[in-house]
Formats: C-alpha cells, structure tokens, sequence
C-alpha cells in the first residue's frame, strides 16, 4: 500500500507541474462560475470536515511524543499538524479541478460505466467515513452525554441527524452555496472566540500568538518531508486526500469564474491555509499550556464541526446522485431522502465496525487517476494537446453570478 501511494504522490506532482507548464496562464470557466469569494468558501468547506475542527487537540501530545513516534523530530508538533492538513495536500484539488474544468468535457474518461461506477463508489464511502468520523469523535468533544470514551445512543442520533440535514440540503443546490458560506463565517467566528480566549486574557497577551504562529515556519523549512508518508498515520491522511480528491475536484470545478490556472492553484493552496494556520496555532496554544476547553468551547466546536460534515456531505451527496442519475426530479424528494440517508447510516456502521477503511478507497481513487492517465495516452492524447482554452460553452455570465450569489 505504501508504493501504491508513493506512486500516486509522486504522479500528482509531477503532473501539475506539466500542467503550470503547459497551461498555466489559461482562463478557468466552470459549467456554474461563481465570484472568487464563493469559489474559495465553497471549495474550502467542500474540502474539509469535523476532521479539521476535532483531530487537533486529540493529535498534538502524538506528534510530541518522541519517544514513541522518533519520526516526529524533525519538526514541531504545530507544524506537524499544519503539514497533514494544509498547503502542499491542497495540490490535488487543483489537479482534479483543472482536469474537470478544462481535460474532462473533452476525453470523458468518468462518464465509462465501469469508471463511473468505481468513482461513485469511492463517493459514497467517503461520505460515510465523514460521518463516521464525527461518532467516534463526539465522546471527547462532549463528554457530558456519555462517558467521555465510549459511544452512547445520544452521538448515533446526532450523527443520524446530521446525515438527515446534509441529504436534505443537497436536494437544492442554493441549500450548498449558502451553506458553504455559512460554514465559512462559523467558522472565523470560532477562531475569533477562542482566540480572544486564549491571547487576551490576563494570563497571556497578542505577542504569544506571533510567537506562537512563527513555529509554522518550520513546516515550509521541512516541506520535503511531507511529500511522501512520514509512517503509517500520515499515510492514513494521504489516503484519506487522495479519497477526497476527485470528488473535490469534480464538484469545485464547475464553480471556476475566470481564473487563470496558476491563480487557481494559488487559490486552493494558500487561501485555505491562511485559517487552518491561525485555527491550528490558537489550538496548539490550548494544548501546550494546558488551557482547558471543556464546556462552551467543546460546544462551540461540535457544532462547527456538525456544520463542517453537513457541508461535505451535501456537497457529495449531491455530485453522486447526479453523476448515477438517482435525482430528486427522478425519484421524488421522499424516495431521495429516504434512500440516501439509509445508504450513508449503514455505510458509517460498517467503517465503525472495520469492515471498511479509509485507505482502501484512497487506493481506488489513485487507480482511477493512474488509469485516467494511460486512458488519455491511448485515446485523446492528441484532442488534451490541443487544448487552448476552456470548453466554449462555459461562458462567464457575470449576471447571473451576481443572481447566484
């Protein structure tokens, strides 16, 4: 498993430097363009889940913990977690979004049944891991409900309702752009508060942030290091990017207003890093000083967490019924509700029985990529060369954009 990733890191990046290279000062035109700030709140949110919002303090005395993770010492734990997260893994997106934008409308590699089929396997199952994440987080976050480890019936009912309102809201897609921004501003509101909590006090002050966020210069000193796994947790994230991957990529691409290709991976790399690297430092000052979260700051993160997993998996949810055609229009909003909310619940069940894991749909999706290479190669290598500008039906209509948002 571990040549298998190492195989589709080193491809991705080798194939978006061909990219920069040969189409970088391209304009960008999605089949759904939006302006830049919607693009950039729908693809961050789209992107991230409770992951983001709940695995840092849970990770920061791991990566610390030279003793038992020597592999660790190159770097501090803050830039650690800013490495898994952030910057350099953000790249993928913008292959797969460029490749959607630009490469797809003309080869049609995922409309092949047996590619479709395979894509929207990996869909489905990444959204229930989403889910799956938040149950087995709960406990931590909101220890009051149970016994602060164990998983009671109260988190399988959050979870069931989450899954209820992310299928609800991926019938419209208004219910997703809304909810991407809205996600976006919960989720400035979050690190404004607990920021204020943690640098305003009188136990500390504004400068121990600067100093504090300073420590992230050593991820970007160190950036080789995170190209290819580190052990086998950082190859659990790869695989979980690579999983999200092309999802991310198909559902961001039709919202690209413009952009020219380098602006795009710009995009996608640093404006979502900006808010990880502040969230994550203000984190890591709770975690190495011993601030306490318990109560309202748990509170507050659960539910921008809850809001975060809404919002993948409206955004998943929708692109896979669209792409295996199980529409409302097709089926009637009941049937599409009832049917998705079964398939994800009993999809969650069996990745929190192990019957399924994270790493195994990672790997489809660098076959899928791999294999969309060599499909290319053989049949359309000719019609990619070609290529000059975006597909001409993707016209900007700055109107309706400005209607749309």
């Amino acid at each position: 498993m571990t040549t298998w990733l190492s195989i589709g890191i080193l491809f991705t990046f080798a194939a978006i430097a061909f990219v920069i290279y040969r189409w970088g000062n391209m304009k960008c035109i999605g089949v759904t363009p939006v302006r830049k700030f919607t693009f950039i709140a729908i693809l961050f949110t789209s992107g991230l889940d409770v992951g983001l919002i709940m695995f840092p303090l849970t990770e920061f005395a791991g990566y610390a913990d030279l003793v038992s993770s020597p592999e660790y010492g190159f770097s501090n734990p803050l830039a650690i977690e800013f490495g898994f997260w952030a910057f350099l893994i953000w790249a993928f997106y913008f292959l797969t979004c460029f490749y959607f934008c630009i490469i797809e409308p003309r080869v049609k590699f995922f409309e092949i049944p047996l590619i479709k089929c395979i894509n929207n396997v990996v869909i489905i199952g990444t959204c229930a891991f989403t889910a799956y994440l938040l149950l087995i987080n709960l406990p931590w976050y909101l220890p009051d409900l149970g016994n602060g480890e164990g998983i009671v019936g109260s988190f399988y009912l959050i979870v069931f309702l989450v899954i209820a309102a992310a299928v609800y809201s991926s019938t419209n897609i208004r219910y997703v752009r809304i909810l991407s921004l809205v996600s976006t501003w919960l989720f400035l509101g979050l690190i404004a508060l607990m920021w204020a909590g943690a640098f305003l006090s009188e136990r500390s002050s504004v400068g121990e942030f600067f100093t504090t966020f300073a420590l992230l210069g050593d991820y970007f000193a160190n950036l080789h290091n995170f190209v290819l796994p580190i052990n086998d947790y950082h190859e659990f994230y790869l695989f979980w990017w690579f999983a999200w991957s092309i999802m991310i990529g198909q559902f961001t691409a039709r919202f690209v207003s413009g952009m020219r290709t380098y602006q795009v991976l710009l995009a996608m790399m640093v404006f979502p890093s900006i808010p990880i690297a502040i969230w994550f430092t203000v984190l890591y000052y709770y975690s190495a000083n011993a601030i306490p979260t318990a109560g309202l700051y748990n509170l507050a993160m659960v539910i921008v967490g809850v809001t975060f997993v809404i919002n993948s998996l409206d955004s998943l949810v929708r692109l896979y019924t669209d792409n295996l055609n199980l529409t409302v229009q097709r089926f009637g909003k009941a049937r599409y509700i009832i049917g998705n909310i079964t398939l994800i619940s009993s999809l969650t069940l069996l990745f929190k029985l192990d019957f399924l894991q994270i790493q195994w749909v990672g790997a489809l999706a660098i076959a899928l990529i791999l294999g969309c290479f060599a499909y290319i190669l053989k049949n359309h290598s000719r019609t990619v060369a070609d290529i000059d500008r975006s597909p001409i039906e993707n016209k900007i209509d700055f109107t309706k954009i400005e209607l749309a948002n």
